[in-house]
């Protein structure tokens, strides 16, 4: 099996790696006309595994398949732009969306037929709007519901769109932002019920959607979709995947190296193991050796997974606690993981207890349930023994490494 190195892009076919038992089960979930919520922390997989699980039924020809990514959408217009560009890929639904997009929209989609996706999408961005993005959407799931076969629409990024809907850039909700938000996530929900059966959902994104609507007391409308939780790579498979990246690419990983790696990852997660293979591989070949060691290991993990540059995926993490938490909140988020690094890795309950009278001091009520929610949500925590440990040993130390030696512990402080 061929493997890559590292890369930050999807994987699919003969590159796709594991994931069996998943695969099977979002295939019963899809045949059964399951909508489903797929939640992982970040770089897990979860559009590798949805993209290849798109490749096999559109390979058995009994689903056809579409793949939306949100991402870059900032509003419900945006998002009905871009369900319906990529529904256009499919031929008995093509008809239908450029008939009522070349009627409702005349003087905007002219010669609709002639255009390509990207130049499609922006012309009939340009004819939506606050007052009609829902009929619009509605067309698009009837004429998703019309195809001959049942439609698998995969929903990317969904919940970076309702965070953005919800906060805006500043990070705060407001009445008006909390009503557009319920009106989307609404007719979502109500479009998943009308075409239950022809139209099976899977939404995933690099946040938890259940955070973010819980926030704002919208989790009702993800009711709808049922969770599939991705984890990480037991340290059995991640060893495989080592053995065939390095029979692959022409060098040795010992039993041994592969399992301090393991153990220094703690979680493997799919990219941070290709990421430290990427490392070890191009020391390797830098100093012409084809057998890695353990103190190839130790030198690669602190000189480049450890480092400022060596881990951007990282500083992605942090990033995301800010869209998802706000400053406020996002402040206090790191503050509660610094404590956690500086402490063994572990975040006990009577310092979290500090953390909550500090946060009723400063008038905010319990600020710190909501924190801990979604750091326990988003992969970041884990309950333990004591308190609250971090899922992920490369995580912890580089948090650690960074944060560590300018924090002060809450119980040092007067």
């Amino acid at each position: 099996m061929t493997t890559l190195r590292t890369s930050s892009n999807w994987v699919d076919g003969d590159r796709f790696f594991d994931r069996e038992a998943e695969l099977q089960l979002l295939r019963e979930r899809v045949e059964n006309g399951t909508h489903t919520l797929l939640t992982a922390q970040r770089r897990m997989g979860k559009t590798s595994l949805v993209r290849e699980l798109l490749r096999r039924l559109d390979e058995t020809g009994e689903f056809a398949t579409v793949f939306v990514d949100l991402e870059g959408a900032m509003d419900a217009a945006d998002a009905v732009a871009e369900m319906a560009s990529q529904a256009r890929s499919l031929q008995d639904v093509r008809g239908r969306i450029m008939s009522w997009a070349s009627n409702s929209l005349r003087g905007v989609l002219d010669n609709v037929e002639e255009l390509g996706v990207s130049e499609f999408r922006v012309r009939l961005r340009g004819g939506i709007d606050a007052g009609n993005w829902q009929r619009i959407g509605d067309q698009v799931f009837e004429a998703l519901a019309s195809n001959e076969r049942p439609v698998v629409l995969a929903v990317d990024e969904l919940p970076i769109l309702i965070n953005r809907l919800l906060k805006g850039h500043e990070y705060h909700i407001t009445a008006e932002r909390l009503s557009v938000t319920d009106s989307f996530m609404g007719w979502l929900r109500r479009c998943c019920q009308a075409h239950q059966g022809q139209v099976c959902l899977i939404i995933s994104g690099s946040v938890g959607l259940e955070p973010v609507l819980s926030q704002a007391r919208l989790s009702a409308h993800a009711n709808v979709y049922e969770p599939f939780d991705l984890r990480a790579w037991d340290h059995d498979v991640a060893a495989d995947c080592l053995s065939a990246l390095g029979r692959g690419h022409g060098i040795e990983l010992p039993e041994e190296v592969q399992r301090e790696m393991c153990l220094r990852l703690r979680c493997c997660v799919p990219h941070h193991v290709q990421r430290f293979f990427h490392h070890i591989y191009e020391h390797l070949v830098r100093n012409q050796r084809h057998e890695a060691t353990l103190d190839d290991v130790d030198l690669v993990y602190q000189r480049d997974l450890l480092s400022v540059r060596g881990q951007r995926d990282l500083v992605h993490y942090e990033e995301r606690l800010r869209m998802v938490l706000g400053d406020e909140g996002y402040t206090d988020a790191l503050s509660l993981l610094s404590e956690a690094a500086v402490n063994g890795g572990l975040l006990t309950h009577p310092v979290v207890d500090l953390y909550r009278d500090e946060s009723a001091t400063r008038g905010e009520g319990d600020g710190m349930a909501g924190v801990l929610y979604v750091l326990q949500h988003d992969g970041y925590l884990e309950e333990c023994a004591g308190g609250y440990g971090f899922v992920s040993g490369l995580l912890e130390d580089w948090w650690r490494a960074r944060y560590g030696r300018q924090f002060t512990p809450i119980t040092q402080r007067q």
